[in-house]
């Protein structure tokens, strides 16, 4: 199983609408990726190892699809389309990773 994940870096003076990031572009990647994507994780920061200090994110996704080849072939053709909806949420540059889930 590969586990892509998308990483929003809690920056100073960086907006995110979580509302907007649920209920319209992870749902756009669920249609847009089809079967394929197995399921999607979505975690909002609440805070980081200390207490009281800020999260290293503001949020982030997991989205889990059974190979390499079917993230490839679902979700790279929509990059662009994706790419084109984070300014509705976001104006963090996120950080992607792709990673084998054991």
């Amino acid at each position: 199983m590969i586990k892509f994940s998308v990483f929003y870096p809690n920056e100073e003076g960086s907006t995110f609408d979580m509302d907007y990031y649920v209920t319209k572009h992870i749902p756009l990647c669920r249609q847009l990726t089809g079967d394929a994507m197995r399921r999607a994780e979505i975690d909002k920061g609440l805070g980081g190892a200390a207490p009281g200090s800020k999260p290293p994110f503001v949020a982030a996704v997991h989205m889990y699809f059974d190979s390499l080849e079917a993230f490839q072939a679902s979700f790279v053709p929509h990059r662009m389309m994706l790419a084109d909806d984070v300014p509705n949420y976001t104006n963090i540059r996120p950080v992607l990773q792709m990673a084998e889930v054991l």
